[in-house]
C-alpha cells in the first residue's frame, strides 16, 4: 500500500482522510448549502455515503484516478472540507473539486488548500493541465480559481441538470508553464 501525501500551508494541512472523518464529513457536506452548490454532492448525505466515499481513496490514489485531501486547520486539527484532483493521465490533466464547510466560508482557506493542491499537481504529479468548473450561480468558488492564478475558458449555457435546474458552469484553467512562471517569476 502505497503511503497518500500530506501538503502543508501556513494555516492548513491537506491530508488524507481517515474513517474516524466521516461523522464530520457527512454533517459539513450534508448542509444543503454544499450540495446545493456543488456538481456532485447529493442531498440528503445519507448514513454511510461518507465511509463509502473515503473507503475508495486508497484504492483511487494506487490506481491514479483521483487524489483526495482533507482540508484541515493546522492551529486545531478540525476538518473544514475537501480538496482534490481527478487525473486523464492519457492527457497528463486533471480537474480540480473541492468543498468547504459553511462555518468556514469566506476565510481564504480554499485558495489556500487550492493553491497547496496545484503545487502538488505540477510538481509531483507532473500534470500539463489542471481545470476546474462551477456552477455560475456560486461565484465565490469563481473567485477561488482566479486568486489561485486560473484562466477563465468559457460557461457551459445548461451543462448541468441540478435538482431539476440546467445550471450554466463556467470552466477555468491553468497550464504547467503559467503556474511556473507565477510561482517562481
Amino acid at each position: 500500500m502505497t503511503e497518500r501525501p500530506t501538503l502543508e500551508t501556513i494555516r492548513l494541512i491537506l491530508r488524507p482522510f481517515t474513517l474516524a472523518d466521516a461523522p464530520e464529513v457527512q454533517r459539513l457536506a450534508g448542509d444543503r448549502a454544499i450540495a446545493s452548490t456543488t456538481l456532485s454532492i447529493a442531498h440528503p448525505y445519507e448514513d454511510g455515503m461518507a465511509e463509502r466515499w473515503i473507503s475508495r481513496h486508497q484504492d483511487a490514489f494506487e490506481q491514479g484516478t483521483q487524489y483526495s485531501f482533507a482540508i484541515t486547520r493546522r492551529v486545531d486539527g478540525a476538518l473544514l472540507g475537501a480538496i482534490g484532483l481527478h487525473p486523464t493521465p492519457a492527457h497528463r490533466h486533471a480537474e480540480l473539486g473541492y468543498w468547504i464547510g459553511v462555518p468556514y466560508w469566506n476565510q481564504g482557506y480554499t485558495s489556500e488548500a487550492a493553491a497547496a493542491v496545484l503545487g502538488y499537481a505540477f510538481t509531483v504529479l507532473r500534470l500539463h493541465r489542471v481545470f476546474a468548473k462551477h456552477v455560475t450561480r456560486n461565484p465565490a468558488s469563481g473567485r477561488v480559481m482566479q486568486k489561485i492564478g486560473m484562466t477563465y475558458e468559457g460557461t457551459l449555457r445548461g451543462h448541468t441538470l441540478k435538482w431539476d435546474v440546467f445550471e450554466d458552469v463556467a470552466v477555468y484553467g491553468i497550464l504547467a508553464g503559467e503556474w511556473a512562471e507565477s510561482n517562481n517569476g
